[in-house]
């Protein structure tokens, strides 16, 4: 299986590729948009600013060769982190001197929030270990996992979905926050499953044996 690592030009895309080599999966860095369509599914990593990467993003040409895979190709896509809140409509993070907000793939409806404005009490950035609850049925990224399992965390932004049904895990930090969304074919991470160990690895092979959607 061609596991497409989407290479942007933001991130450290190392920790991803062990976890796939480590799965008996090929990864293959892609740098370029057109490359897209030789892979079976595809991971969006990333880390830093909304803003910034959807500039780059958009500059590059990804955001509508990405959304063609998804839309057009049924391609399988996984977001972790930054990756995650890419999927979203918008984001605060990055607003520019106009108040204008930086616009995300439009993948799964809603919007990227600082996770104060969501209601988090406790210390910003959100880093280190926090156990998931699932939200409604158990979604079948997370089979073989139990509920209340650690992940590994960092962010300061929170994704809010427009529909409840696209979150199938949450966190708690004070507050509720997205762990995890769904749309059809399309997964996001707010955690990096890359780094949190077996559970991480066991979540990262239930994307690649995805049954059909």
């Amino acid at each position: 299986m061609r596991v497409g690592v989407i290479d942007y030009g933001v991130g450290n895309l190392g920790s991803v590729q062990r976890a796939i080599e480590e799965l008996r999966a090929t990864p293959v860095l892609v740098d370029r948009p057109a490359d897209l369509h030789l892979n079976d599914c595809l991971i969006l990593p990333g880390v830093g600013n909304f803003g910034d990467c959807t500039k780059i993003l958009a500059s590059g040409g990804w955001i509508d060769a990405i959304r063609a895979e998804v839309l057009s190709y049924n391609r399988p896509l996984l977001g972790i982190c930054l990756g995650m809140q890419l999927l979203a409509d918008s984001s605060s993070e990055g607003v520019d001197s106009l108040g204008n907000r930086p616009h995300g793939l439009g993948l799964i409806p809603g919007t990227v929030e600082h996770i104060r404005e969501i209601g988090a009490t406790l210390r910003v950035p959100h880093v280190g270990w926090n156990s998931i609850n699932f939200c409604g049925d158990r979604d079948s990224l997370f089979s073989d996992i139990p509920e209340g399992t650690d992940f590994y965390f960092v962010h300061s932004y929170g994704f809010v979905a427009q529909s409840a049904v696209d979150v199938i895990a949450s966190v708690h930090y004070g507050v509720e926050i997205t762990a995890a969304v769904r749309r059809g074919h399309v997964w996001g991470t707010q955690f990096h499953p890359e780094k949190s160990s077996k559970a991480g690895f066991k979540l990262l092979r239930n994307f690649l044996e995805r049954p059909p959607c």
